[in-house]
C-alpha cells in the first residue's frame, strides 16, 4: 500500500482512478501537469505536459503495474485499474486526508465539476 500511494503523483492516478476506471497517459499528463502548476488543464504547456509524461511512463505507471494497482496498455497508451486497485482505492480514500490535503481537495473539485 506505502508504495503504491509513496508519491504524490501515483497518489494523484490513484485519485484519478476513483473519478473513472480507464484513462489515457496524455491526460493524466495533462492533469497532473496543471495540479502541479496550479492552472487549469487548458493552460498546461506542452513542455510541462511532456515532463510529466516522461516521469509517468518510465516511473510512476511501471511501479503501479508492478503493484497490481494499474494495467497498461503500451498499443493504446491507456491505464485501466487492476486486481489490487480497490484495496489501494479504499485506502486513499480512507487517509488520503492525511497524506495530502491539497491534493485530495484538488482531485475530489475536479470530480465534482465533472458531476454537476
Amino acid at each position: 500500500m506505502y508504495e503504491a500511494l509513496g508519491h504524490a503523483r501515483q497518489r494523484y492516478i490513484c485519485y484519478t482512478l476513483l473519478e473513472d476506471t480507464e484513462w489515457s497517459l496524455t491526460e493524466l499528463a495533462t492533469k497532473i501537469a496543471a495540479w502541479e502548476n496550479t492552472i487549469p488543464e487548458h493552460e498546461v504547456r506542452e513542455d510541462q505536459r511532456e515532463a510529466v509524461y516522461v516521469s509517468l511512463y518510465h516511473a510512476h505507471v511501471p511501479k503501479l503495474v508492478d503493484e497490481g494497482v494499474i494495467a497498461y496498455d503500451e498499443a493504446t497508451e491507456t491505464i485501466t485499474t487492476a486486481e489490487h486497485a480497490d484495496q489501494v482505492l479504499a485506502a486513499l480514500e480512507g487517509i488520503g486526508g492525511s497524506l495530502d490535503s491539497y491534493q485530495e481537495t484538488h482531485a475530489r473539485s475536479e470530480m465534482n465539476d465533472r458531476e454537476d
